[in-house]
């Protein structure tokens, strides 16, 4: 019994920290949805490498939400003891580690076709945002400049989008720092590389760090599945519902 209660308040704990993450996430998300440049003015200064090639408002508050959920449930379910609660703690845990796994299969084995979804995405993003919605194109900016690449692909990304329409050039990221112009003989001479494969060689040269996160969020759900089943397994023993 003493164990048992050790392992329920752990698991309180856990999910309680969770919910309190997610509900913070959550209120980023929908700080960053309803005043996008008042947030980056706040991160501009110490955001590194980041790269986005998502709506950030919309994917914290997703994160969050789910995030929240698991908290709720978690924390619920193991102090009130509830086995409908914790099975469904349970199988949201696994469906998200099932997706991860996917994903990961998919990004390793087939990178061509994840690269292939993340560019349709992308690039009709790039083209008809950059240039026109400020935080969007702060972000990209600061992708660009710290990664040192041009566009998704490269600067053919931009060719036709609403930037190049207005200014008649490539963005300046296009082109090497001594080009005063960026037009499409100075994109072409300069090929400067796209922020995906740029990407892809950071991830490669930092493996090991990625590799160590990866492998420490999916430890962290496995327990989070196993103790949740010790709790409902402990609790259909003593005939709780």
């Amino acid at each position: 019994m003493g164990c048992f209660t050790f392992v329920k308040i752990m698991m309180v704990l856990f999910n309680l920290i969770i919910f309190l993450g997610g509900a913070a996430l959550l209120a980023v998300g929908i700080w960053v949805s309803v005043d996008g440049g008042s947030f980056l003015k706040v991160i501009g200064s110490i955001s590194a490498q980041a790269m986005q090639f998502v709506n950030v408002g919309y994917f914290c508050i997703a994160i969050g939400a789910v995030l929240v959920l698991l908290g709720f449930l978690g924390c619920c379910g193991a102090q009130k003891e509830s086995k409908c609660l914790l099975i469904m703690f349970f199988a949201i845990i696994m469906v998200i580690f099932i997706a991860e796994l996917a994903a990961a299969v998919v990004a390793l084995v087939y990178s061509s076709f994840a690269e292939s979804i993340l560019k349709a995405w992308a690039t009709p993003a790039l083209k008809s945002d950059y240039g026109t919605q400020s935080d969007v194109t702060q972000i990209w900016n600061t992708t660009m400049t710290q990664l040192k690449c041009c566009g998704f692909t490269n600067y053919t990304d931009f060719s036709g989008s609403n930037y190049y329409s207005s200014h008649h050039s490539y963005p300046p990221f296009c082109c090497q720092s001594n080009t005063t112009i960026c037009n499409l003989a100075a994109a072409e001479s300069s090929a400067i590389e796209g922020c995906f494969n740029r990407l892809l060689l950071t991830l490669k040269q930092n493996a090991n760090i990625v590799g160590g996160i990866a492998a420490g969020i999916c430890a962290l759900e496995i327990a989070a599945m196993v103790v949740s089943m010790v709790l409902y397994c402990h609790i259909d023993k003593n005939g709780v519902s």
